[in-house]
Protein backbone atom coordinates (compact mmCIF):
# COMPACT_ATOMS: atom_id res chain seq x y z
CA UNK A 1 0.00 0.00 0.00
CA UNK A 2 1.43 3.76 -1.04
CA UNK A 3 2.80 5.20 2.16
CA UNK A 4 1.49 8.32 0.87
CA UNK A 5 -1.91 7.01 1.90
CA UNK A 6 -0.95 7.78 5.95
CA UNK A 7 1.13 10.43 5.21
CA UNK A 8 -1.82 12.45 7.50
CA UNK A 9 -1.01 11.23 10.57
CA UNK A 10 2.80 11.61 10.44
CA UNK A 11 1.59 15.33 9.66
CA UNK A 12 -0.47 15.52 12.59
CA UNK A 13 2.24 13.89 14.74
CA UNK A 14 -0.20 10.91 15.43
CA UNK A 15 2.27 8.67 14.59
CA UNK A 16 6.09 9.06 13.48
CA UNK A 17 7.60 7.70 10.41
CA UNK A 18 9.56 5.32 11.83
CA UNK A 19 6.87 4.30 13.80
CA UNK A 20 4.42 4.36 10.95
CA UNK A 21 7.02 2.16 8.83
CA UNK A 22 6.99 -0.15 11.32
CA UNK A 23 3.88 -0.68 11.58
CA UNK A 24 2.78 -0.65 7.77
CA UNK A 25 5.98 -3.40 7.57
CA UNK A 26 4.29 -5.50 10.04
CA UNK A 27 1.06 -5.67 8.47
CA UNK A 28 2.18 -7.43 5.67
CA UNK A 29 4.25 -9.74 7.29
CA UNK A 30 0.95 -10.31 8.97
CA UNK A 31 -1.49 -10.50 5.93
CA UNK A 32 -3.45 -7.87 7.90
CA UNK A 33 -5.07 -4.56 6.43
CA UNK A 34 -2.54 -1.54 7.32
CA UNK A 35 -5.44 0.24 9.03
CA UNK A 36 -6.31 -2.86 10.80
CA UNK A 37 -2.83 -3.06 11.96
CA UNK A 38 -2.94 0.78 13.26
CA UNK A 39 -6.16 0.80 14.65
CA UNK A 40 -4.57 -1.78 17.11
CA UNK A 41 -1.77 0.69 17.66
CA UNK A 42 -4.17 2.85 19.26
CA UNK A 43 -4.82 5.03 15.86
CA UNK A 44 -8.43 6.85 16.73
CA UNK A 45 -10.72 5.39 13.91
CA UNK A 46 -11.84 9.03 12.60
CA UNK A 47 -8.30 10.03 12.21
CA UNK A 48 -7.88 6.96 9.86
CA UNK A 49 -10.92 7.83 7.93
CA UNK A 50 -9.52 11.32 7.61
CA UNK A 51 -6.73 9.96 5.95
CA UNK A 52 -8.61 7.99 3.52
CA UNK A 53 -10.69 10.15 2.22
CA UNK A 54 -7.79 12.85 1.62
CA UNK A 55 -5.62 10.69 0.14
CA UNK A 56 -9.04 9.09 -2.41
CA UNK A 57 -10.77 12.24 -3.00
CA UNK A 58 -13.75 11.19 -2.02
CA UNK A 59 -16.15 11.34 1.24
CA UNK A 60 -15.85 8.34 3.80
CA UNK A 61 -18.66 6.26 5.24
CA UNK A 62 -18.91 4.29 8.38
CA UNK A 63 -20.82 0.87 9.14
CA UNK A 64 -24.62 1.88 9.81
CA UNK A 65 -27.33 -0.54 9.63
CA UNK A 66 -29.14 2.20 7.70
CA UNK A 67 -26.47 2.05 5.08
CA UNK A 68 -28.74 -0.36 2.56
CA UNK A 69 -28.24 -1.40 -1.02
CA UNK A 70 -31.44 -2.00 -3.08
CA UNK A 71 -32.95 -5.98 -3.18
CA UNK A 72 -32.64 -6.03 -6.88
CA UNK A 73 -28.63 -5.01 -6.82
CA UNK A 74 -28.03 -7.29 -3.73
CA UNK A 75 -29.19 -10.52 -6.00
CA UNK A 76 -26.75 -9.64 -8.51
CA UNK A 77 -23.60 -10.20 -6.33
CA UNK A 78 -22.00 -12.56 -4.38
CA UNK A 79 -20.91 -12.09 -0.66
CA UNK A 80 -17.73 -13.86 -0.31
CA UNK A 81 -16.24 -12.39 -3.48
CA UNK A 82 -17.72 -8.90 -2.47
CA UNK A 83 -15.90 -9.26 1.21
CA UNK A 84 -12.50 -10.21 -0.77
CA UNK A 85 -13.21 -7.61 -3.19
CA UNK A 86 -13.73 -4.83 -0.78
CA UNK A 87 -16.70 -2.67 -3.28
CA UNK A 88 -20.12 -2.67 -2.71
CA UNK A 89 -22.59 -0.75 -4.61
CA UNK A 90 -25.21 1.38 -2.90
CA UNK A 91 -27.30 2.45 -5.84
CA UNK A 92 -27.11 1.88 -9.15
CA UNK A 93 -29.51 3.77 -12.17
CA UNK A 94 -28.51 3.53 -15.59
CA UNK A 95 -25.18 3.67 -16.50
CA UNK A 96 -24.07 5.00 -13.29
CA UNK A 97 -23.19 3.79 -9.49
CA UNK A 98 -22.50 4.96 -6.52
CA UNK A 99 -20.22 2.35 -4.66
CA UNK A 100 -18.27 1.72 -1.28
CA UNK A 101 -14.71 0.87 -1.80
CA UNK A 102 -11.21 0.55 0.26
CA UNK A 103 -9.51 1.10 -2.66
CA UNK A 104 -10.90 3.81 -5.30
CA UNK A 105 -7.75 4.78 -6.53
CA UNK A 106 -7.51 0.91 -7.77
CA UNK A 107 -7.71 0.86 -11.61
CA UNK A 108 -8.16 -3.29 -11.13
CA UNK A 109 -11.38 -1.95 -8.44
CA UNK A 110 -12.94 0.12 -10.73
CA UNK A 111 -12.77 -1.99 -14.17
CA UNK A 112 -14.05 -4.77 -11.76
CA UNK A 113 -17.12 -2.88 -10.32
CA UNK A 114 -18.04 -1.46 -14.16
CA UNK A 115 -17.68 -4.74 -15.80
CA UNK A 116 -19.99 -6.67 -12.77
CA UNK A 117 -22.57 -3.90 -12.47
CA UNK A 118 -22.54 -3.06 -16.44
CA UNK A 119 -22.26 0.92 -16.10
CA UNK A 120 -19.58 3.40 -17.13
CA UNK A 121 -19.25 5.83 -14.30
CA UNK A 122 -18.92 5.38 -10.67
CA UNK A 123 -18.66 7.82 -7.57
CA UNK A 124 -17.23 6.32 -4.83
CA UNK A 125 -17.38 6.76 -1.01
CA UNK A 126 -14.30 5.32 0.80
CA UNK A 127 -14.50 2.90 3.92
CA UNK A 128 -12.41 0.96 6.37
CA UNK A 129 -12.02 -3.00 5.65
CA UNK A 130 -13.88 -4.12 8.81
CA UNK A 131 -16.52 -1.48 8.22
CA UNK A 132 -17.16 -2.03 4.61
CA UNK A 133 -17.49 -6.13 5.10
CA UNK A 134 -19.78 -5.00 7.75
CA UNK A 135 -21.80 -2.95 5.24
CA UNK A 136 -21.61 -6.37 2.90
CA UNK A 137 -22.80 -8.31 5.50
CA UNK A 138 -25.86 -6.28 6.54
CA UNK A 139 -27.04 -5.98 3.13
CA UNK A 140 -26.87 -9.83 2.57
CA UNK A 141 -28.67 -10.12 6.10
CA UNK A 142 -26.17 -11.67 8.18
CA UNK A 143 -24.29 -11.49 11.64
CA UNK A 144 -20.09 -11.08 11.10
CA UNK A 145 -18.33 -13.66 9.75
CA UNK A 146 -21.68 -15.39 8.77
CA UNK A 147 -22.23 -17.57 5.36
CA UNK A 148 -25.28 -16.51 3.39
CA UNK A 149 -27.06 -19.44 5.00
CA UNK A 150 -27.07 -17.43 8.06
CA UNK A 151 -29.86 -14.71 6.70
CA UNK A 152 -33.29 -14.62 7.44
CA UNK A 153 -34.40 -15.54 3.98
CA UNK A 154 -32.21 -18.75 3.71
CA UNK A 155 -32.61 -19.84 7.20
CA UNK A 156 -37.11 -19.63 5.94
CA UNK A 157 -36.17 -21.06 3.48
CA UNK A 158 -34.88 -24.04 5.48
CA UNK A 159 -37.84 -23.94 8.05
CA UNK A 160 -39.91 -23.74 5.34
CA UNK A 161 -38.38 -27.28 4.25
CA UNK A 162 -39.16 -28.80 7.57
CA UNK A 163 -42.47 -27.39 7.71
CA UNK A 164 -42.80 -29.78 4.60
CA UNK A 165 -41.20 -32.48 5.92
CA UNK A 166 -44.06 -32.18 9.00
CA UNK A 167 -47.22 -32.26 6.90
CA UNK A 168 -45.73 -35.01 4.74
CA UNK A 169 -45.12 -37.13 8.54
CA UNK A 170 -48.95 -36.00 9.69
CA UNK A 171 -50.00 -37.67 5.93
CA UNK A 172 -48.44 -40.70 7.01
CA UNK A 173 -50.30 -40.89 10.70
CA UNK A 174 -53.86 -40.00 9.13
CA UNK A 175 -52.65 -42.69 6.77
CA UNK A 176 -51.78 -45.20 9.47
CA UNK A 177 -55.09 -43.75 11.58
CA UNK A 178 -57.56 -44.82 9.09
CA UNK A 179 -55.12 -48.22 8.98
CA UNK A 180 -55.90 -48.91 12.33
CA UNK A 181 -59.61 -47.81 12.21
CA UNK A 182 -59.89 -50.47 9.07
CA UNK A 183 -58.18 -53.29 11.05
CA UNK A 184 -60.48 -52.44 13.86
CA UNK A 185 -63.39 -53.16 11.48
CA UNK A 186 -61.85 -56.14 10.62
CA UNK A 187 -61.74 -57.46 13.88
CA UNK A 188 -65.45 -56.44 14.37
CA UNK A 189 -66.28 -58.28 10.78
CA UNK A 190 -65.06 -61.43 12.40
CA UNK A 191 -66.83 -61.67 15.10
CA UNK A 192 -69.93 -61.17 13.41
CA UNK A 193 -68.65 -64.68 11.25
CA UNK A 194 -67.68 -66.14 13.81
CA UNK A 195 -71.16 -65.92 15.15
CA UNK A 196 -73.02 -66.68 12.20
CA UNK A 197 -70.67 -69.49 10.90
CA UNK A 198 -71.32 -71.33 14.64
CA UNK A 199 -75.49 -71.02 13.94
CA UNK A 200 -74.98 -72.67 10.56
CA UNK A 201 -72.72 -75.69 11.74
CA UNK A 202 -74.27 -76.12 15.29
CA UNK A 203 -77.98 -76.10 14.26
CA UNK A 204 -77.87 -75.99 10.17
CA UNK A 205 -79.85 -74.38 7.70
CA UNK A 206 -82.95 -73.98 9.84
CA UNK A 207 -85.30 -71.07 10.87
CA UNK A 208 -82.15 -69.35 12.19
CA UNK A 209 -80.69 -68.90 9.07
CA UNK A 210 -82.40 -65.53 8.83
CA UNK A 211 -80.56 -64.53 11.75
CA UNK A 212 -76.81 -66.20 10.71
CA UNK A 213 -76.40 -65.30 7.19
CA UNK A 214 -77.12 -61.16 7.57
CA UNK A 215 -74.71 -61.60 10.29
CA UNK A 216 -72.31 -63.34 7.59
CA UNK A 217 -72.86 -60.87 4.65
CA UNK A 218 -72.53 -57.82 7.52
CA UNK A 219 -68.87 -59.47 8.50
CA UNK A 220 -67.85 -59.79 4.76
CA UNK A 221 -68.77 -56.26 4.40
CA UNK A 222 -67.21 -55.19 6.97
CA UNK A 223 -63.84 -57.13 6.38
CA UNK A 224 -63.85 -55.73 2.55
CA UNK A 225 -64.54 -51.85 3.71
CA UNK A 226 -61.63 -52.67 6.30
CA UNK A 227 -59.15 -53.79 3.72
CA UNK A 228 -60.11 -51.12 1.86
CA UNK A 229 -59.08 -48.40 4.81
CA UNK A 230 -56.10 -50.74 5.60
CA UNK A 231 -54.26 -50.98 2.44
CA UNK A 232 -53.42 -47.27 1.38
CA UNK A 233 -51.60 -47.38 5.15
CA UNK A 234 -49.33 -50.67 4.00
CA UNK A 235 -47.53 -48.41 1.32
CA UNK A 236 -46.53 -45.88 4.06
CA UNK A 237 -44.73 -49.33 6.08
CA UNK A 238 -41.27 -48.77 3.76
CA UNK A 239 -41.90 -44.78 3.27
CA UNK A 240 -38.15 -43.82 4.62
CA UNK A 241 -38.38 -41.18 8.27
CA UNK A 242 -35.73 -38.75 8.71
CA UNK A 243 -36.38 -38.57 12.76
CA UNK A 244 -32.47 -37.42 12.92
CA UNK A 245 -32.01 -33.85 14.38
CA UNK A 246 -28.79 -32.32 15.14
CA UNK A 247 -27.25 -30.67 18.25
CA UNK A 248 -28.44 -27.05 18.45
CA UNK A 249 -26.18 -24.27 18.72
CA UNK A 250 -27.87 -21.13 19.72
CA UNK A 251 -26.92 -19.60 16.86
CA UNK A 252 -23.11 -20.12 16.72
CA UNK A 253 -24.12 -22.71 13.54
CA UNK A 254 -26.92 -22.09 11.17
CA UNK A 255 -28.84 -25.37 9.47
CA UNK A 256 -28.17 -24.77 5.82
CA UNK A 257 -30.33 -26.65 3.00
CA UNK A 258 -28.24 -28.54 -0.27
CA UNK A 259 -30.15 -28.89 -3.30
CA UNK A 260 -30.24 -32.45 -4.32
CA UNK A 261 -32.00 -34.13 -7.35
CA UNK A 262 -35.20 -34.99 -4.71
CA UNK A 263 -35.92 -33.46 -1.41
CA UNK A 264 -33.55 -30.96 -0.48
CA UNK A 265 -30.84 -31.80 2.01
CA UNK A 266 -30.29 -30.02 5.68
CA UNK A 267 -26.87 -30.16 7.28
CA UNK A 268 -25.63 -28.08 9.80
CA UNK A 269 -22.63 -25.85 9.72
CA UNK A 270 -19.13 -26.13 11.60
CA UNK A 271 -18.98 -23.23 14.03
CA UNK A 272 -18.74 -19.83 13.05
CA UNK A 273 -15.69 -18.11 14.45
CA UNK A 274 -16.47 -15.37 17.12
CA UNK A 275 -20.74 -16.08 17.13
CA UNK A 276 -20.39 -17.63 19.99
CA UNK A 277 -18.54 -14.36 21.95
CA UNK A 278 -21.31 -12.47 19.85
CA UNK A 279 -24.25 -14.17 21.24
CA UNK A 280 -23.41 -13.96 24.64
CA UNK A 281 -23.02 -9.81 24.15
CA UNK A 282 -26.92 -10.41 23.68
CA UNK A 283 -27.46 -6.62 25.82
CA UNK A 284 -25.47 -4.60 23.08
CA UNK A 285 -26.06 -5.96 19.80
CA UNK A 286 -28.55 -4.01 17.63
CA UNK A 287 -32.09 -5.35 16.98
CA UNK A 288 -31.33 -6.32 13.44
CA UNK A 289 -28.49 -8.89 14.87
CA UNK A 290 -30.83 -9.90 17.24
CA UNK A 291 -33.50 -10.96 14.87
CA UNK A 292 -31.13 -12.69 12.94
CA UNK A 293 -29.79 -15.22 15.62
CA UNK A 294 -33.44 -15.44 16.76
CA UNK A 295 -34.28 -16.65 13.26
CA UNK A 296 -31.48 -19.24 13.56
CA UNK A 297 -33.28 -20.07 16.88
CA UNK A 298 -36.31 -20.82 15.33
CA UNK A 299 -34.81 -22.88 12.58
CA UNK A 300 -33.16 -24.83 15.03
CA UNK A 301 -36.55 -25.12 17.26
CA UNK A 302 -38.46 -26.47 13.25
CA UNK A 303 -35.61 -29.10 13.01
CA UNK A 304 -36.56 -30.54 16.93
CA UNK A 305 -40.19 -30.07 16.07
CA UNK A 306 -39.93 -31.98 12.49
CA UNK A 307 -37.56 -34.61 14.52
CA UNK A 308 -40.28 -35.20 17.36
CA UNK A 309 -43.25 -35.68 14.48
CA UNK A 310 -40.77 -38.48 12.71
CA UNK A 311 -40.37 -40.40 15.73
CA UNK A 312 -44.21 -40.04 16.55
CA UNK A 313 -44.70 -41.09 12.73
CA UNK A 314 -42.31 -44.44 13.17
CA UNK A 315 -44.34 -45.08 16.79
CA UNK A 316 -47.74 -44.63 14.99
CA UNK A 317 -46.42 -47.41 12.68
CA UNK A 318 -45.83 -49.46 15.46
CA UNK A 319 -49.37 -49.04 16.94
CA UNK A 320 -50.24 -49.97 13.72
CA UNK A 321 -48.25 -53.40 13.73
CA UNK A 322 -49.99 -54.21 16.91
CA UNK A 323 -53.18 -53.32 15.56
CA UNK A 324 -52.30 -55.65 12.92
CA UNK A 325 -51.34 -58.36 15.49
CA UNK A 326 -54.53 -57.93 17.09
CA UNK A 327 -56.60 -58.98 14.11
CA UNK A 328 -54.18 -61.65 13.36
CA UNK A 329 -55.16 -63.20 16.50
CA UNK A 330 -58.65 -62.81 16.19
CA UNK A 331 -58.14 -64.95 13.01
CA UNK A 332 -56.42 -67.49 14.09
CA UNK A 333 -57.89 -67.70 17.60
CA UNK A 334 -61.32 -68.54 15.70
CA UNK A 335 -59.52 -70.72 13.06
CA UNK A 336 -58.22 -72.90 16.26
CA UNK A 337 -61.50 -72.70 17.94
CA UNK A 338 -63.18 -74.05 15.18
CA UNK A 339 -61.16 -76.96 14.46
CA UNK A 340 -61.34 -78.26 17.85
CA UNK A 341 -64.94 -77.74 18.32
CA UNK A 342 -66.08 -79.43 15.35
CA UNK A 343 -64.42 -82.83 13.67
CA UNK A 344 -63.26 -82.96 10.17
CA UNK A 345 -65.50 -81.56 7.18
CA UNK A 346 -65.57 -79.61 4.40
CA UNK A 347 -65.45 -76.72 6.60
CA UNK A 348 -61.72 -77.81 7.98
CA UNK A 349 -59.98 -76.00 5.02
CA UNK A 350 -61.39 -72.81 5.77
CA UNK A 351 -60.64 -73.31 9.59
CA UNK A 352 -57.11 -74.15 8.52
CA UNK A 353 -57.23 -71.27 6.43
CA UNK A 354 -58.02 -68.56 9.17
CA UNK A 355 -55.06 -70.05 10.94
CA UNK A 356 -52.53 -69.59 8.46
CA UNK A 357 -53.89 -66.00 7.40
CA UNK A 358 -53.97 -65.06 11.22
CA UNK A 359 -50.35 -66.13 11.06
CA UNK A 360 -49.77 -64.23 8.67
CA UNK A 361 -50.71 -61.43 9.83
CA UNK A 362 -49.20 -62.13 13.35
CA UNK A 363 -45.96 -61.80 12.13
CA UNK A 364 -46.44 -58.71 9.82
CA UNK A 365 -47.89 -57.20 12.82
CA UNK A 366 -44.35 -57.81 14.53
CA UNK A 367 -41.94 -56.94 12.01
CA UNK A 368 -43.87 -53.72 11.77
CA UNK A 369 -43.39 -53.64 15.78
CA UNK A 370 -39.64 -54.41 16.20
CA UNK A 371 -38.55 -52.35 13.18
CA UNK A 372 -39.87 -49.13 15.33
CA UNK A 373 -39.15 -50.10 18.78
CA UNK A 374 -35.18 -48.84 18.95
CA UNK A 375 -36.66 -45.63 17.40
CA UNK A 376 -39.65 -45.23 19.72
CA UNK A 377 -37.08 -45.28 22.53
CA UNK A 378 -34.65 -43.19 21.51
CA UNK A 379 -37.52 -41.06 20.52
CA UNK A 380 -38.66 -41.05 24.13
CA UNK A 381 -34.81 -39.97 25.55
CA UNK A 382 -34.94 -36.92 23.04
CA UNK A 383 -38.42 -35.95 24.44
CA UNK A 384 -36.85 -36.24 28.10
CA UNK A 385 -33.08 -34.83 27.71
CA UNK A 386 -34.41 -31.73 25.60
CA UNK A 387 -36.77 -30.51 28.22
CA UNK A 388 -33.76 -30.39 30.36
CA UNK A 389 -31.66 -28.31 28.56
CA UNK A 390 -31.45 -24.66 27.99
CA UNK A 391 -33.93 -22.57 26.33
CA UNK A 392 -34.92 -18.97 24.69
CA UNK A 393 -36.01 -18.04 28.37
CA UNK A 394 -33.04 -18.68 29.73
CA UNK A 395 -31.11 -16.43 27.32
CA UNK A 396 -32.90 -13.14 26.72
CA UNK A 397 -36.56 -12.77 28.31
CA UNK A 398 -38.53 -12.07 30.58
CA UNK A 399 -37.79 -9.53 33.22
CA UNK A 400 -35.70 -10.89 35.83
CA UNK A 401 -34.73 -13.67 33.93
CA UNK A 402 -32.57 -12.50 31.70
CA UNK A 403 -28.92 -13.67 31.34
CA UNK A 404 -25.94 -12.05 29.66
CA UNK A 405 -23.78 -14.56 28.85
CA UNK A 406 -24.05 -18.33 29.38
CA UNK A 407 -24.57 -19.47 33.23
CA UNK A 408 -24.59 -15.74 34.31
CA UNK A 409 -27.46 -14.37 35.86
CA UNK A 410 -27.90 -10.67 35.94
CA UNK A 411 -30.95 -9.00 37.16
CA UNK A 412 -32.60 -6.08 34.89
CA UNK A 413 -35.20 -5.83 31.50
CA UNK A 414 -35.21 -6.79 28.05
CA UNK A 415 -32.41 -5.02 26.91
CA UNK A 416 -34.14 -1.38 25.20
CA UNK A 417 -31.53 1.63 24.45
CA UNK A 418 -32.54 5.15 24.16
CA UNK A 419 -31.85 5.13 20.65
CA UNK A 420 -33.76 2.31 19.55
CA UNK A 421 -36.46 3.54 18.05
CA UNK A 422 -40.38 1.96 19.18
CA UNK A 423 -40.97 0.18 15.68
CA UNK A 424 -37.10 -1.74 15.42
CA UNK A 425 -37.49 -2.59 18.97
CA UNK A 426 -41.21 -4.01 18.16
CA UNK A 427 -39.99 -5.85 15.25
CA UNK A 428 -37.35 -7.10 17.38
CA UNK A 429 -39.74 -8.20 20.29
CA UNK A 430 -42.61 -9.61 17.69
CA UNK A 431 -39.00 -11.71 16.28
CA UNK A 432 -38.28 -12.71 20.09
CA UNK A 433 -42.16 -13.45 21.01
CA UNK A 434 -42.18 -15.79 17.89
CA UNK A 435 -39.20 -17.60 18.91
CA UNK A 436 -40.59 -17.97 22.58
CA UNK A 437 -43.58 -19.32 20.63
CA UNK A 438 -42.15 -22.04 18.65
CA UNK A 439 -40.15 -22.46 22.11
CA UNK A 440 -43.49 -23.53 23.86
CA UNK A 441 -44.72 -25.29 20.63
CA UNK A 442 -41.43 -27.78 21.01
CA UNK A 443 -42.74 -28.62 24.68
CA UNK A 444 -45.91 -29.47 23.58
CA UNK A 445 -44.52 -31.29 20.88
CA UNK A 446 -42.46 -33.27 23.25
CA UNK A 447 -45.44 -33.78 25.37
CA UNK A 448 -47.53 -35.44 22.06
CA UNK A 449 -43.99 -37.82 21.55
CA UNK A 450 -44.46 -38.66 25.46
CA UNK A 451 -48.57 -39.19 25.14
CA UNK A 452 -47.76 -40.95 21.50
CA UNK A 453 -45.44 -43.27 23.30
CA UNK A 454 -47.56 -43.85 26.22
CA UNK A 455 -50.34 -44.95 23.50
CA UNK A 456 -47.87 -47.43 22.25
CA UNK A 457 -47.36 -48.50 25.39
CA UNK A 458 -50.84 -49.08 25.91
CA UNK A 459 -51.64 -50.71 22.91
CA UNK A 460 -48.63 -53.41 23.41
CA UNK A 461 -50.83 -54.00 26.66
CA UNK A 462 -53.83 -54.63 24.58
CA UNK A 463 -52.01 -56.88 22.65
CA UNK A 464 -50.77 -58.72 25.43
CA UNK A 465 -54.44 -59.14 26.65
CA UNK A 466 -55.69 -60.56 23.43
CA UNK A 467 -52.79 -63.19 22.86
CA UNK A 468 -53.43 -63.88 26.53
CA UNK A 469 -57.39 -64.10 26.28
CA UNK A 470 -56.97 -66.19 23.15
CA UNK A 471 -54.99 -69.11 24.78
CA UNK A 472 -56.92 -68.97 28.47
CA UNK A 473 -59.59 -69.02 26.79
CA UNK A 474 -58.86 -71.83 24.33
CA UNK A 475 -57.12 -73.88 27.54
CA UNK A 476 -60.45 -72.96 29.87
CA UNK A 477 -62.69 -74.43 27.19
CA UNK A 478 -60.99 -77.27 25.55
CA UNK A 479 -59.03 -78.39 28.67
CA UNK A 480 -55.65 -80.06 29.17
CA UNK A 481 -56.55 -83.01 26.93
CA UNK A 482 -54.12 -82.61 24.03
CA UNK A 483 -49.99 -81.99 25.18
CA UNK A 484 -49.76 -80.38 21.59
CA UNK A 485 -52.59 -77.91 22.20
CA UNK A 486 -52.27 -77.07 25.78
CA UNK A 487 -48.10 -76.28 25.15
CA UNK A 488 -49.84 -73.87 22.35
CA UNK A 489 -52.21 -72.34 24.88
CA UNK A 490 -49.73 -72.17 27.43
CA UNK A 491 -46.97 -70.06 25.12
CA UNK A 492 -50.09 -68.30 23.84
CA UNK A 493 -50.54 -67.02 27.68
CA UNK A 494 -46.96 -66.53 28.52
CA UNK A 495 -46.07 -64.45 25.52
CA UNK A 496 -49.40 -62.39 26.43
CA UNK A 497 -47.90 -61.96 29.61
CA UNK A 498 -45.22 -60.71 28.51
CA UNK A 499 -46.40 -58.19 26.34
CA UNK A 500 -48.07 -57.00 28.76
CA UNK A 501 -45.46 -56.46 31.01
CA UNK A 502 -43.15 -54.86 28.56
CA UNK A 503 -45.90 -52.63 27.47
CA UNK A 504 -46.25 -51.45 31.25
CA UNK A 505 -42.45 -50.98 30.97
CA UNK A 506 -43.07 -48.01 28.84
CA UNK A 507 -46.13 -46.88 29.41
CA UNK A 508 -45.68 -46.42 33.13
CA UNK A 509 -42.96 -43.84 32.57
CA UNK A 510 -44.35 -42.00 30.31
CA UNK A 511 -47.58 -41.51 31.63
CA UNK A 512 -45.48 -39.81 34.54
CA UNK A 513 -43.69 -37.59 32.77
CA UNK A 514 -46.85 -36.45 31.01
CA UNK A 515 -48.27 -35.39 34.06
CA UNK A 516 -45.15 -33.69 35.09
CA UNK A 517 -45.58 -31.21 32.04
CA UNK A 518 -46.88 -27.73 32.54
CA UNK A 519 -49.64 -27.78 30.15
CA UNK A 520 -51.14 -30.78 31.86
CA UNK A 521 -51.89 -29.58 35.29
CA UNK A 522 -51.21 -26.31 37.57
CA UNK A 523 -50.71 -22.74 36.47
CA UNK A 524 -49.17 -20.86 34.06
CA UNK A 525 -47.86 -17.55 33.73
CA UNK A 526 -47.13 -15.49 30.95
CA UNK A 527 -45.36 -12.26 30.55
CA UNK A 528 -47.52 -9.84 28.00
CA UNK A 529 -44.69 -7.69 26.21
CA UNK A 530 -45.76 -4.29 25.70
CA UNK A 531 -42.80 -3.33 23.13
CA UNK A 532 -43.34 0.67 23.64
CA UNK A 533 -42.71 0.30 27.16
CA UNK A 534 -39.64 -0.30 29.58
CA UNK A 535 -39.61 -4.55 30.81
CA UNK A 536 -40.97 -3.64 34.05
CA UNK A 537 -44.03 -1.96 33.02
CA UNK A 538 -44.85 -5.38 31.44
CA UNK A 539 -48.49 -6.99 32.44
CA UNK A 540 -49.04 -10.71 32.95
CA UNK A 541 -51.71 -13.36 32.48
CA UNK A 542 -51.78 -15.73 34.94
CA UNK A 543 -54.04 -18.76 33.67
CA UNK A 544 -55.61 -21.35 36.45
CA UNK A 545 -55.77 -24.68 36.20
CA UNK A 546 -59.10 -24.24 38.43
CA UNK A 547 -60.64 -22.13 36.14
CA UNK A 548 -63.89 -23.12 34.60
Amino acid sequence: MAYGRFERLVRREILGSRELQECLEESRASGRHPEDALLGKGVPKHELLFCLAEYCGCPFVEYDEGLMAPYLVTLRLDLERQKKALWYPLSVNGGEAEVVAYAPDDPSVIEDIKVTLNVSSVSFRVALPQDLVRIIENNFDVNPNFRISGGRTPLALVRTAFAYRRSTYAYFRTLLAKGRTGLAFIRTGISFIAIALLFLRVFGAGWDILFSVPLLIAGVVMIFDGMKWYLPCRSVAKKPIDYECSEPTWGTTVLEARSSTGAPVIERSGEVPGADELRDHWGILSPVMRRRFLASDRTDLAEERTSLAGYRTVVSKARTGLAFTRTGIAFSGLGIGLIRSFHASGWTIFDVSLIVVGVLMILEGFHWYFGSRRTWLSGMACAVTRNMRETIWDFVIPAGHKRNGRGKKEKGCPPVRATDLPGIWATTGLALERTVLADRRNVMARLRTVMAHSRTGMAFIRTGISICGVGAGLQFYFGAGSIGWTILNVAMILTGLVLIVDGFRWAGPAEKMRIQYPYCYGDMEITVPDYGRPGRYWGKAVFSNDAD
